[in-house]
């Protein structure tokens, strides 16, 4: 009896301590996305300025000026970016431990050198950005906070998902992505309170703010047959993840060779960039400058949407991403698979739209070697009637991808195609199970 009666006050304990955690992560959380969104508000509500003048004071003219403004951002880093310099790959090594610590600097630098990459009209997104202020932030923050220190996983996480909720208002995506981007095949639910938390307040500030999501109207009815769907989803999806995995491919390949060019850095981005802007100049006028919205906007509303778009969008996207200037890969990721799928959608005989939301969606998950946030995000822009479509296409793409990214510095578990080490996870969870009985 008084052995049932310790076990049963260790368990009361435990419990009461995991509650009170849970609750004090939430609360992080929300004070996480809050101020993460307000940094957002102010980099979008620049950015939209940024564009607006662009495409309404010189627009194509100010190609010219790429050369000038990459060698401005070259500078900008050189003389004081220190490790801020390194962009994303500084979260994943603050993850895995080989970095202790994000500047607080890389915030208004990446915030500078995105406005000023979009005004000259490079062919970059933004979501880098937003997702190192979360970083950044949260990473703060659980300094400050002794007890959670250890927790750096967790609060990074919380940030990120707080970053990408803000700046796409996709609450639910976020935290799928948050959760499952550091290491692929590994899912951390141990953050999933204080991400969902961080998440749903950055969404409900950035929208009070004036920054809603963009979503898309799908006007189809249909249902799935297995028989009548399954096998043209699966070849999409296979198509969508070779794109995405080939672009992740591209970007390591040509990083690889900017950053081991002898040239000067100021030399290379700007003779590069004479290149790059002459590019964008021939392609119709600067069609594929920016982050691709416009893409995203022509292929889910009927618009013009080429058959090469997709490919002119994924090589200038590189060119421009590899060679120094700032902002993100998603977006492109996003434009490059809404132009591929609205093309290759009716050879399926599905409306070019529906064909743009599912490569919207997978190549993105292809991109970003993750599988639950491509079908979240296809449902929360699309809808979530079409979630039988998102899974069938988005998994095939995440099979088809070859477990690529592009996120260099991304851990990869590959349970998919290495079931044997499915036994020693599982023999590892028991053995945790039973160490937090004996707890």
């Amino acid at each position: 009896m008084s052995n049932w009666m310790d076990h049963l006050e260790r368990r009361t304990r435990r419990l009461t301590r995991q509650i009170a955690e849970i609750f004090i992560l939430a609360l992080a959380g929300i004070v996480i996305g809050i101020i993460v969104s307000l940094f957002e508000v102010l980099f979008v509500k620049v950015l939209n300025q940024v564009t607006w003048f662009h495409q309404n004071y010189g627009n194509c003219l100010w190609l010219f000026t790429l050369p000038i403004i990459g060698m401005l951002i070259v500078c900008m880093f050189e003389r004081f970016g220190g490790k801020a310099r390194q962009g994303i790959s500084l979260v994943f090594k603050v993850n895995q431990g080989t970095e202790k610590a994000l500047p607080k600097r890389i915030v208004f630098m990446m915030m500078i050198s995105t406005w000023l990459s979009h005004l000259a009209g490079a062919s970059v997104g933004k979501e880098g950005v937003g997702m190192q202020i979360g970083a950044v932030v949260s990473n703060a923050i659980s300094r400050q906070l002794p007890y959670f220190r250890d927790r750096k996983t967790i609060f990074l996480i919380t940030g990120m998902a707080a970053g990408f909720s803000g700046l796409f208002g996709t609450p639910f995506t976020a935290v799928f992505f948050a959760m499952e981007v550091l290491v692929s095949g590994v899912i951390e639910y141990r953050a999933l309170a204080p991400a969902l938390a961080a998440s749903l307040s950055a969404a409900e500030i950035a929208k009070i703010c004036g920054l809603g999501k963009e979503a898309f109207s799908l006007p189809y009815g249909f249902e799935m047959g297995l028989i009548h769907d399954c096998w043209k989803l699966a070849i999409l999806g296979i198509v969508f993840g070779l794109v995405g995995g080939f672009f992740a491919w591209c970007m390591h390949q040509a990083h690889h060779y900017f950053d081991h060019s002898k040239l000067n850095p100021y030399y290379r981005i700007a003779f590069f960039s004479m290149g790059l802007g002459l590019l964008l100049w021939i392609f119709y006028d600067g069609r594929y400058s920016g982050s691709g919205v416009n893409l995203i906007t022509y292929a889910c509303t009927g618009g013009q949407v080429y058959p090469w778009d997709f490919a002119l969008k994924f090589g200038l996207s590189v060119l421009s991403l590899s060679m120094g200037f700032i902002g993100g890969e998603v977006t492109p990721l996003f434009a490059i698979g809404a132009s591929l799928g609205a093309v290759l959608g009716p050879r399926f005989g599905y409306p070019p739209a529906f064909g743009a939301a599912l490569g919207y969606a997978a190549v993105f998950g292809a991109g970003t070697n993750t599988w639950l946030a491509a079908m979240m995000v296809g449902m929360e822009i699309f809808g979530m009637d079409f979630f039988p479509f998102f899974f069938v296409c988005c998994s095939a793409a995440y099979l088809a991808n070859g477990n690529l990214s592009i996120y260099s510095l991304q851990r990869k578990l590959d349970v998919v195609f290495k079931p044997i080490e499915y036994p020693n996870a599982v023999n590892a969870a028991n053995r945790q199970v039973e160490d937090d009985d004996q707890a």
